[in-house]
């Protein structure tokens, strides 16, 4: 039976987010709405655009959250006191929303949770910068909830007095609207295979190995198309390491056919540097496409042996790896039952829904 939240009154607090982040919150609303609650979004308008949390009924509030400290901070805390006013409950997702909204809220009510959804990534020293951060954002949490084990233990670590594993369910993706051999030829990779990999153009993802690793990919015949599916601030770069080393690299830039493109993959690659629980990831699986992931975060937890693992940053790993299994259709089709069967035992969006629902309801008590 759902957690019944009737009356109680939840803001939901994020930064900007083009990808999993702005996916969950998303998802969250009508969620609560359904179990009662009276929700409000708190971010970035350009948020709000992209995923449409209003459309979705929840009450929407403008405030510019930036990526990184500065001035703005304190507009940011003002704006989010002021609507705050009255909450029962804030959650906020992400270490920057965690610390502004937890600045806001102040020593008094109402709750706070806080969703981990990434690690502080870079050099020793941006990552010593942020260590405050983190255990200021750890320690003024009633309830911190880690998309990944590994985040649960790093908050732990850093004073949390509750942190809780909490996974973050794909959507549901709609079922294929065109063919493996329409997509593909769209793609000018009619009569060759399509290795594919999806999310933002950032160098947390790792794309400049995959990039690396395609340029040995055209010694094959034919030669695989690799096609990146997402945007973001790596793009440039990205463009121009395609250009120089003539790789038979695509990118496809933001697209809302990932069911399509899945179906027609032969291969799904996850190069990144660190992740959490991939939406990607639970989706190729649930495709039933075999997938080549690195071994970071929650990734190994996720898909066990239902993936082939590399180390991250590993160009020979990956292009081995990739290799294999274009050579060996019966292997990689093996691959891809083992990832559909391995998501039977995954919780899904309502179950994600719940989890926090209860965690709202035991707080509010």
């Amino acid at each position: 039976m759902a957690t019944d939240l009737r009356g109680l009154r939840v803001a939901q607090v994020l930064g900007t987010s083009t990808g999993g982040i702005g996916r969950h919150v998303r998802a969250l609303v009508p969620a609560l709405l359904a179990r009662g609650a009276r929700v409000a979004v708190l971010g970035p308008a350009a948020t709000d655009e992209l995923f449409g949390f209003a459309a979705a009924g929840a009450r929407f509030a403008a405030v510019e959250i930036p990526a990184g400290p500065g001035p703005a901070d304190a507009r940011a805390v003002a704006r989010l006191r002021r609507l705050l006013r009255g909450a029962d409950m804030v959650h906020a997702h992400g270490l920057r929303a965690g610390l502004l909204a937890g600045l806001a809220r102040g020593d008094a009510a109402p709750a706070l949770v806080v969703t981990w959804h990434n690690r502080v990534l870079g050099g020793r020293a941006r990552r010593a910068a942020y260590l405050l951060l983190e255990r200021r954002v750890a320690r003024r949490a009633d309830v911190t909830l880690g998309a990944s084990p590994d985040l649960v233990a790093h908050a732990r670590a850093l004073g949390a007095p509750d942190a809780r594993f909490a996974p973050v369910a794909a959507p549901a993706l709609p079922p294929p609207r065109r063919s493996a051999e329409q997509v593909r030829a769209e793609l000018g990779a009619a009569d060759r295979p399509l290795v594919l990999a999806v999310g933002r153009l950032h160098p947390q993802k790792g794309f400049d190995t995959l990039v690396t690793a395609a340029t040995r990919w055209t010694r094959r015949s034919p030669p695989p198309l690799v096609a990146i599916a997402g945007d973001g601030p790596s793009r440039a770069v990205l463009d121009g390491m395609i250009a120089a080393s003539r790789a038979p690299v695509r990118l496809l830039g933001r697209r809302d056919d990932v069911a399509d493109l899945l179906a027609a993959a032969a291969v799904v690659v996850l190069p990144s540097v660190w992740e959490a629980r991939p939406l990607v990831a639970q989706e190729a699986l649930r495709a039933g496409r075999p997938l080549v992931a690195t071994a970071v975060g929650g990734v190994p937890e996720l898909v066990r042996d239902a993936a082939v693992l590399v180390p991250p940053a590993d160009t020979d790993a990956l292009s081995d790896a990739v290799t294999r299994l274009l050579d060996d259709p019966v292997a990689a089709r093996a691959l891809g039952d083992c990832g559909a069967a391995r998501t039977a035992g995954w919780p899904d969006e309502e179950d994600t829904a719940e989890q926090v629902a209860a965690v709202y309801r035991e707080l509010c008590r």
